[in-house]
């Protein structure tokens, strides 16, 4: 086994590895760019090292660099994580030349999938079921338009070099292919310096199901059972769990033999993931194979009992394989979903900032938390803003399920904005407690998982809970022993109203509160709420409002309450009765801005031009993704402020249109 290891990554897989390698008794080196000075898994370590740059090219995809770094610190062997340089051939080789271990497959395996035109056509010789496409060589539109032809609509166009949901799209007519093309290959020559597209049929309602194999190199290839992710947005994956509620046994043992015929095909190494998409009929085909750890491993982990990590470590020392196929258990059920620091309401929009407030279910039982960040860390603009990994098990899915929306309730984040609401919803939602769920469902009904559903009568409510319990709050802070140091609005001729304003969202409102002890009486425009007998027990809220008794769980915290009634959360916020934008104007709707930091990929537009309401005049680039960024009304632009190539930072404008 190895003394000490270097990870050439960042973030959660980082700060797993070097947990599982401490237990196992193996020293670890750690790397940084200059954003992750601070960063936890950087304090984990036994030693880390600087490599550059914050921009991944300046650091974290710098082979050379961590190269050196590993044969100065005597490192044995590198673990490359997920995502950077986790499959990329070249660096597997040149560790390798190295006289180190590459803790993953082969570069000859990574080879063969790391075009999937040529891994469709060797999983096709080996007899695993691959979707009907093209995947030639011959790039020229006028040869793609002509295969998209020949395949029929809907079909997908697809990164050859790719992964993650990038570069990827779906067209559903001819006279919609050639934009798509060009769009698609936009975003793969950004995300992975090549532009080769693949084409394959586009089977409509597909599940999303992979399988887990693992090989050692003594030839033994088996496969750890499957893994859902058919809850998807934007082909990005949301929820995993295992075992599939879909496949029967026969199907899952079908798709196991296919994995692992799969692996052998490539002589394959370590452990990685086979993917396929299945119909509703039932008919499978082979996607892609991942050479390397998936970030959705640990609900594997749950259900076998197996540490996947160690797994890796072990094989890459050269010890065969712990288990064999027939040893392989699997039991209960393991759903993971991912935390991240993005705004659902505006488009998944990234999110980066300090974590002012961070608190995660980590000692729940049955709850596994798997994070790169603790409360008071910053997520930044240059990497994926996931949060954490928020794994639970349960001997069954409806507790798994139950667990999960536990969980979730339980978790607080705050700074930049989260996903938490949107998970909340997402796991009480029929499609998924049904099992239903396809792989275009929520791109299909996202309004059904977004934005405030709660009626006007329910807002009130709220509003006026929050009210009581920022007056509540301040009474018990007070510790009057003078009358005059009360603060319940008493005066000679009875209670008063104290006013409050409090922003609710995006909502601003204006209320006032009337009461003490536990009673009150809130006012809203027209609207009168009483509350009788609150009682704040703890993190919990009690009592009877309008009559009717009803319990919340309560966070408070300066001038913000926080409301959970056990399905969703609702956050309000107190703010100056007065302010000055109350008396300044907003924006005219002139400008453009940059939403957040990035750098701009595509200007299409200069001055002059006519432009019409939401054309696409600028494309960013932040955080993994392209954002089109559109005009806001038919107008003549009058100045551009970027250039193609420039970083620009969060509302800097970028475009200005005539009045």
């Amino acid at each position: 086994m190895f003394d000490k290891i270097l990870i050439a990554n960042r973030g959660e897989i980082a700060c797993r590895v070097i947990r599982t390698a401490r237990r196992m008794g193996i020293r670890t080196v750690a790397v940084y760019s200059e954003a992750d000075a601070d960063a936890q898994h950087v304090r984990l370590a036994d030693e880390a090292w600087p490599i550059g740059g914050s921009r991944p090219q300046d650091s974290y995809l710098r082979s050379d660099v961590i190269l050196d770094v590993a044969l100065k610190s005597g490192a044995q062997a590198i673990h490359p994580g997920y995502g950077f340089l986790s499959e990329n051939a070249d660096f597997a080789d040149a560790v390798e030349a190295a006289g180190i271990t590459f803790i993953g497959p082969k570069a000859a395996s990574m080879r063969k999938m790391g075009s999937k035109a040529g891994a469709k056509e060797l999983m096709q010789a080996a007899g695993v079921p691959v979707v009907p496409g093209y995947t030639g060589e011959d790039q020229t539109l006028a040869t793609l338009q002509r295969e998209g032809d020949r395949i029929g609509y809907p079909l997908m166009i697809k990164a050859a070099h790719g992964g993650g949901g990038k570069g990827m799209r779906i067209v559903r007519s001819s006279e919609e292919f050639a934009p798509n093309l060009e769009s698609c290959q936009r975003e793969a020559a950004n995300a992975f310096g090549r532009d080769r597209v693949l084409l394959e049929r586009y089977i409509e309602k597909p599940r999303h199901i992979e399988i887990q194999i693992f090989g050692d190199a003594f030839g033994h290839v088996i496969h750890l059972n499957e893994r859902e992710c058919s809850a998807q947005r934007r082909y990005q994956k949301v929820l995993e769990e295992s075992p599939s509620p879909f496949l029967t046994p026969e199907l899952r043992a079908a798709m196991g033999e296919a994995a692992v015929a799969a692996g052998r095909a490539i002589d394959y190494q370590n452990a990685g993931t086979v993917e396929f998409i299945v119909g509703q009929d039932g008919q499978f085909y082979f996607m892609e194979i991942n050479t390397r750890l998936q970030v959705e491993h640990p609900v594997t982990e749950l259900v076998t009992g197996l540490d996947l990590v160690e797994w890796q470590l072990r094989v890459a020392a050269g010890e065969p394989l712990p288990r064999t196929q027939d040893s392989i258990y699997s039991s209960g059920h393991a759903i993971e979903v991912r935390l991240y620091a993005e705004d659902p309401d505006a488009g998944f929009l990234p999110g980066s900032g300090t974590l002012t407030r961070l608190r995660l279910p980590e000692f729940m039982p049955d709850v596994r938390i798997d994070s790169g960040v603790v409360e008071g860390d910053t997520v930044t603009i240059f990497y994926d803003p996931m949060i954490a990994k928020l794994i639970v098990f349960g001997v069954d899915r409806p507790r798994a399920l139950a667990r999960l929306r536990e969980a979730l309730a339980a978790c607080e984040i705050e700074g930049p904005k989260s996903n938490i609401a949107f998970l909340e919803r997402l796991a009480r939602h029929p499609a998924i407690v049904g099992g239903s769920i396809d792989t275009g469902y929520l791109d299909r009904h996202l309004d059904e998982f977004i934005g405030d559903a709660k009626d006007e009568a329910e807002s009130h409510v709220l509003r006026a809970l929050a009210a009581a319990v920022l007056r509540m709050r301040e009474a018990r802070a007070s510790n009057a022993t003078s009358p005059w140091d009360l603060r319940d609005g008493w005066r000679l001729d009875g209670d008063g109203d104290t006013p409050l304003r409090l922003m609710d969202g995006d909502i601003d409102t204006h209320l006032s509160i009337n009461g003490h002890d536990g009673d009150f009486i809130v006012r809203e425009g027209d609207a009168l709420t009483y509350l009788e007998g609150l009682r704040l027990q703890g993190d919990v809220l009690s009592g009877r409002i309008n009559g009717r008794a009803r319990r919340w769980q309560v966070r408070s915290d300066g001038d913000a309450v926080s409301l959970h009634d056990g399905e969703r959360r609702h956050r309000l916020l107190r703010t100056p009765l007065h302010r000055l934008d109350d008396v300044v104007g907003g924006g005219s709707g002139d400008r453009i801005k940059a939403p957040m930091p990035g750098r701009v990929v595509l200007v299409k537009t200069q001055p002059g031009d006519a432009v019409k309401a939401d054309d696409v005049l600028m494309v960013m680039e932040a955080m993994k993704m392209e954002l089109a960024l559109k005009a806001p009304r038919d107008g003549i632009v009058s100045e551009v402020q970027a250039v193609e190539g420039e970083f620009v930072e969060a509302d800097a404008t970028l475009i200005t249109l005539e009045h």
